[in-house]
């Protein structure tokens, strides 16, 4: 169907909607007695409050009633109950990737939707997946909103909403025991100060074994979790309108990281004389997974953020102004991904625990393989010299060496906007805004010595841990923007209103490796495959590359205006309907310094042939990778309709929608004689088109039903690195998502009650990079065929039964209740010849206790 066509069809479909919507709900009149839905109120959507069917956005808005029976705690938690929403959450606690409508946040840039936390706009990308347990509401705006939001809000926002302070001295507790050793804890306390002030505390704490064992080392270290935050909060009155809002936040993870298999998909080595032979090409769904890695997994992370809002009535509007300083640090080691190119085969590490290995009952018998799960290390005859044996990453050998990652950022910024007070047919604001951010980003290729991983990123030769390739810089970022809004009532059901954004970002980035070092295995000239070190740790300091020797400081700035228009329309109580268009955007910066030379020197010159032992120029590119990447900007218009039928118990929201995306970040994982490099590209043009439709009714005062449906059709229409995915879908888009869900309370005397709830969760195939159907040249000297790399659809149950009174509740929660198995995700790396899969959560189920006072 064509993209417009599509628009046009349910466009009138709303039209006729919007017609018949008073008289469809005269008619119901009492069809039954239940009572109409809770209003909505969301008071951030456009910086002013309003009821949620009279905003012309699609808002999926959860209340903290049933925030508290759908068992929300972390991220993933709501964005499964969002039709349109999508995350993926993998290598480490920091590392969550939201999709919404087809625009994903790339790893190693930014996120493409704004997060607001009590109207503070949080920066860095570290703040989202956290625990939250003092919930009033939350709000998932979907589209374009940079007009009013800014920087990253390119796909939506999300906006939380924490408890205020109370005016009496409260509490509440939660406590709760479930699967895999899993302990939970949440405790809130809040009161007076003299004169007006309040005060809240909040703190939560999470520990964890996990859901997968290490058969190697026999120990629960694969994903196993520990983490605490704690929160506090301070409420002034200034004046006789203002308000003065402080809130300092502290938290610490300790857990593991890189919950990963390796995917061959190598059909070329499926031939029979080979152990394990159709190992080699795998369906990724069918992965069994087995984690045998001999490097413990670590990620930690210390949190910090400090804020202060203020609020006041200033005659001719609304002042609003808040300033906000946010620290993180967050670090990762684990097994390398370097074993399968061998060039750590000389290393006595290396043949010692290969030999081990291979002679131990792990094996099986001696010399045959047995239960050691391939295609992580797959032995073609005596080990220690290669080609004798072919290692995946993530081994129980010393030969895919050790990672050690560093990604810290410090910034601070500030807001100021003034609105009128909205008592009138016009309605204005205008606003400025500025941040700065300072940031670290390395990633430590080191040698495994068998004395586990120092956690620097630069460890000299000589040491326990001494490092052999290095991508290390400091980043810095100016932003500035000023943004406004003017809306227009001619009458009581029609509004116009036309926001716009101008953002100026200047970025900078300092190269950090040292020059000086030298490897140890790892050459210059890496095409006869022999490795005899002496090179430096970053290819873009090799002198047939850059003779200078040094990689000097980059600057670039990046700007954008970003215009939103919008009409609503309420021909009746019951019904609203609006259109928008918008412009969103997320600024370009840097990739590690050297990226560009490492993909010439390690990849398109073994690829695609052509380089010397003097001239590293390749006769073509299987990827095209550069040190820097550019903006992204997206265009879309939508249309929707918002219905309150049945004396208000029946909601029906739909929209249409569709979204050109220019320069597309899109993240890549390059592996290869290097170890690891992690790039953000640009994918020169994505088109986007979509539905949804979403249904919220209360059947009974006791039953109430909910159910969202989104549609997504995407497809690279141009992309310059890889110009053979054109026609491709948008790399982590789910073709679809649904969720159903139902909820039932009844009182059972004496003022207690009882509640169960169930919500069912699908999400369509994903593909997670543009390469899909295609096969790729590999650094095995066969080509990857990449069409078993695709997420097959999944679907997930949680139910909550809980029965309690005013102060105590007693719940027993279930998380994918079925025991579904899925994918989290499947990272290709297509000249590596394989992918990196990370298996989703299985069923866990807990028992909670929960006191208010």
């Amino acid at each position: 169907m064509k993209r417009y066509t599509l628009l046009t069809i349910v466009a009138a479909g709303m039209a006729s909607l919007a017609a018949s919507g008073p008289a469809s709900a005269q008619q119901a009149g009492t069809a039954t007695g239940a009572a109409p839905m809770e209003e909505i109120v969301v008071t951030t959507a456009r910086y002013r409050a309003e009821n949620l069917q009279d905003v012309p956005a699609t808002i999926t808005a959860f209340t903290a009633d049933l925030l508290e029976s759908a068992a929300v705690e972390r991220a993933g938690d709501f964005v499964r109950l969002t039709p349109g929403v999508s995350l993926v959450q993998a290598a480490e606690v920091a590392d969550a990737q939201v999709n919404i409508r087809g625009i994903n946040g790339a790893r190693d840039a930014e996120n493409s939707f704004a997060l607001l936390v009590d109207g503070i706009l949080m920066t860095n990308p570290a703040a989202f997946n956290r625990e939250y347990q003092d919930l009033q509401q939350i709000e998932v705006l979907k589209g374009p909103n940079g007009a009013l939001y800014g920087r990253n809000a390119a796909a939506g926002a999300i906006i939380i909403t924490t408890t205020k302070p109370t005016d009496e001295f409260t509490g509440r507790a939660k406590i709760a025991y479930g699967q895999d050793k899993t302990y939970t804890g949440a405790l809130v306390l809040s009161g007076p100060f003299s004169n007006g002030a309040k005060w809240k505390v909040a703190a939560d704490y999470r520990k964890t074994d996990g859901f997968y064992h290490n058969i190697f080392v026999n120990q629960n270290n694969v994903d196993d979790f520990k983490g605490w935050d704690v929160n506090g909060r301070l409420l002034f009155n200034v004046g006789e309108s203002g308000t003065l809002d402080v809130k300092g936040h502290y938290g610490k993870v300790s857990g593991a990281s890189i919950t990963f298999n390796a995917a061959f998909a190598l059909p070329g080595f499926t031939f029979a004389p080979l152990p394990n032979a159709a190992l080699f090409w795998e369906d990724v769904n069918k992965h069994d997974f087995q984690f045998v890695n001999n490097i413990d997994p670590s990620n930690e992370q210390k949190a910090g953020d400090l804020s202060i809002k203020y609020d006041a009535d200033v005659g001719v509007g609304r002042l609003t102004a808040w300033a906000l300083y946010s620290d993180v640090k967050n670090s990762l080691g684990a097994d390398g991904t370097s074993g399968s190119f061998n060039f750590f085969s000389a290393d006595a590490q290396c043949q010692s625990t290969t030999a081990q290995v291979f002679n131990s009952t792990f094996l099986g018998a001696a010399g045959a393989p047995g239960h050691l799960p391939p295609p992580q290390i797959i032995f073609f005859g005596a080990p220690g010299v290669a080609p004798a044996a072919i290692f995946g990453p993530y081994t129980p050998t010393a030969c895919d060496g050790t990672q050690w990652q560093e990604r810290n950022q410090k910034d601070y910024s500030f807001e100021a906007r003034l609105a009128s007070k909205g008592d009138g047919p016009f309605n204005w604001l205008g606003g400025i805004y500025y941040l700065n951010i300072d940031r670290e980003v390395g990633v430590n290729l080191g040698i495994d010595k068998g004395q586990g991983i120092l956690p620097n990123l630069f460890n000299p030769a000589g040491s326990s841990n001494p490092t052999e390739s290095l991508a290390w810089d400091k980043f810095k970022s100016d932003v500035f923007a000023v943004f406004g809004q003017l809306s227009y009532k001619p009458t009581d059901q029609l509004e116009f209103a036309l926001a716009a954004r101008y953002d100026n970002e200047q970025r900078k980035v300092h190269n950090l490796v040292p020059t000086a070092a030298r490897t140890q295995y790892i050459d210059f000239n890496p095409f006869d495959m022999v490795f005899t070190g002496n090179s430096p740790l970053n290819a873009a300091l090799n002198p047939l590359i850059n003779p200078a020797g040094t990689i000097p400081d980059r600057k670039r700035t990046f700007s954008q205006f970003q215009p939103k228009v919008s009409v609503t329309w309420q021909p009746s109580d019951a019904v609203t309907l609006f259109a928008d268009w918008g412009v969103g955007f997320k600024s370009g910066g840097f990739n590690s310094q050297g990226s560009s030379a490492t993909a010439d020197l390690f990849i398109n010159c073994l690829t695609q042939g052509g380089c010397t032992s003097t001239s590293i120029t390749p006769t073509a590119r299987s990827v095209i990778v550069s040190d820097e990447f550019e903006k992204e900007k997206s265009t879309a218009g939508e249309v929707g309709l918002k219905s309150s039928l049945l004396d208000g118990r029946l909601q029906i929201d739909v929209s249409v929608y569709t979204t050109q995306v220019d320069n597309m970040q899109f993240f890549e994982f390059l592996v290869g004689p290097f170890g690891l490099l992690r790039i953000v590209n640009n994918i020169d043009r994505v088109n986007i088109d979509g539905a949804e439709i979403s249904v919220n009714a209360r059947v009974t005062d006791h039953l109430r039903l909910v159910g969202g449906y989104s549609r997504v059709d995407s497809e690279i229409k141009k992309f310059t690195s890889r110009p053979y995915t054109v026609g491709n879908r948008s790399p982590y888009t789910p073709g679809y998502t649904a969720i159903a869900g139902a909820e039932v309370n009844f009182p059972i005397g004496n003022a207690w009650h009882w509640q169960a709830s169930a919500y069912w969760n699908e999400t369509g195939s994903t593909w997670f990079h543009a390469v899909q159907n295609e096969q790729v040249n590999t650094l095995f000297g066969v080509p990857g065929d990449y069409t078993r790399a695709k997420r097959d659809a999944f679907d997930t149950v949680d139910a909550r039964l809980a029965v309690g009174n005013d102060h105590l509740t007693i719940a027993l929660v279930g998380k994918n209740i079925a025991d579904k198995h899925w994918l989290q995700e499947v990272i290709t790396a297509p000249e590596f010849g394989g992918s990196f899969i990370h298996p989703g959560s299985e069923r866990r189920v807990m028992v909670e206790f929960g006191y208010k006072f």
